[in-house]
């Protein structure tokens, strides 16, 4: 098989992928966006689709022609190179065009990208690799926001929607104990350093100190964060950092968000498979960083650092797999994988205290996409790691992930570690 056969193949897995996750979905499901940090399922098939007509084809197909001009405004995601958008708060307000046309769309520029793949000229083939190579990674990421977004909006039904129903599994329920793994420092190599696809963010390699610490061996639990709950964690602000108290006080949140409590029920959780009975030996998931840090504080230990994260990660990455079972979209217990870090990849990402900065000499992507990460490099926590919803080509140590730390909606979960 040459390298064009294998890249459509690629494509084309990755193009069905997609719309899977979109199938159990009604065509009133995916219009909504469920709160301004989310978007609506319809516009994530619409932006994937954009981005292949748009870096790909405009540049590098001679004869290409736009499919609808409306199109490059309705789903330009945030890049102010290519022209003006529809602001990312407001389009759950833009109904047309209909999930029909967004389809049609789709399969367009699918038929389009196919024949451009197997019959570029090999020089356009060369110079426009790296970009097709970035679009099939861009549309992974939306993939796995897809899982997180309609996660939310099936949330605010009031009769308890399920996206699929889970399959009877049977689990251990003995959890693996909590042990400290210790790392003596030292100058150490971080970042991508090898020939396989990376985002820009993950470059260049470089060399840091780092000063000896331990981790935990696994990700904290829901037995684990309710014990603070439980324990008044929520009304006490010295357990908080300033603004997650702020946030706090403003919402009288007093557990985590798809978290729920009643005398007739328990303690119960709102999962992609409906409301399921908290179960407290899997890893507590959709932290924001304030609520993590105040976890640490009451604990008395503390968040990793991103590059604590990625040496231990390194460790563990031949287990980059999903440990979720098929027909599961929830993060399952630890496993115990001996002398590497379990659930380093698998479960969720885990947040760390390193603020979502260039690495040194950092060069961004070029072209339209340089606006892919760099611009981003502000006011926003590293995670590490990867969830249950992860696609798995994505789950490597170096994999920064960066969300604002007030966010809840991702699969993000707490590692703690210590000095």
């Amino acid at each position: 098989m040459n390298n064009r056969e294998h890249a459509l193949q690629r494509f084309n897995a990755v193009r069905k992928q997609t719309i899977s996750i979109a199938a159990p979905l009604s065509e009133e499901d995916q219009c909504v966006q469920a709160m301004a940090d989310t978007s609506p399922i319809k516009w994530h098939l619409g932006h994937t689709t954009w981005f292949f007509e748009t870096v790909i084809l405009s540049r590098f197909e001679k004869n290409h022609q736009t499919y609808d001009p409306k199109f490059l405004y309705h789903f330009n995601s945030y890049y102010e190179s290519l022209g003006p958008r529809q602001p990312r708060t407001q389009r759950g307000l833009v109904t047309r065009p209909s999930n029909a046309e967004v389809r049609n769309y789709r399969q367009a520029i699918d038929e389009q990208m196919q024949h451009w793949i197997l019959n570029a000229p090999e020089a356009t083939w060369q110079q426009a690799f790296a970009y097709f190579e970035l679009g099939l990674n861009h549309e992974q990421q939306h993939q796995e926001l897809m899982l997180t977004d309609l996660k939310f909006m099936l949330y605010q039904h009031p009769f308890e929607e399920i996206y699929v129903r889970r399959e009877p599994q049977e689990y251990r329920t003995e959890l693996p104990q909590l042990s400290w793994l210790k790392h003596e420092g030292g100058v150490e190599q971080f970042g991508h350093g090898g020939n396989q696809f990376c985002f820009d963010n993950e470059t260049p390699n470089h060399a840091r100190m780092i000063y000896p610490h331990q981790l935990a061996s696994r990700l904290l639990t829901c037995g684990e964060y309710l014990e603070f709950i439980e324990d008044g964690g929520y009304r006490t602000p010295t357990h908080w950092l300033s603004d997650g108290w702020a946030q706090i006080q403003e919402s009288q949140n007093q557990m985590p968000l798809y978290w729920r409590h009643s005398d007739q029920e328990g303690w119960q959780v709102f999962t992609l498979h409906g409301f399921q009975t908290l179960n407290l030996n899997e890893p507590v998931v959709h932290l924001n960083y304030y609520e993590a840090c105040a976890y640490a504080a009451w604990a008395g230990t503390r968040l990793p650092t991103e590059f604590e994260l990625e040496l231990a990660l390194q460790e563990s990455e031949c287990l980059a797999t999903p440990l979720s079972k098929p027909g599961v979209l929830h993060p399952t217990m630890a496993q115990q994988h001996g002398k590497a870090i379990d659930q380093g990849f698998g479960a969720c990402w885990q947040w760390s205290t390193s603020a979502y900065e260039a690495y040194p000499k950092f060069q961004p992507f070029s072209g339209a996409v340089a606006e892919y990460n760099g611009k981003f490099m502000v006011g926003q926590q590293v995670l590490r790691g990867s969830s249950f919803a992860t696609p798995a080509g994505h789950a490597r140590a170096s994999y920064r992930n960066f969300f604002p730390p007030a966010a809840q909606w991702q699969f993000t979960g707490l590692r703690l570690a210590k000095d």
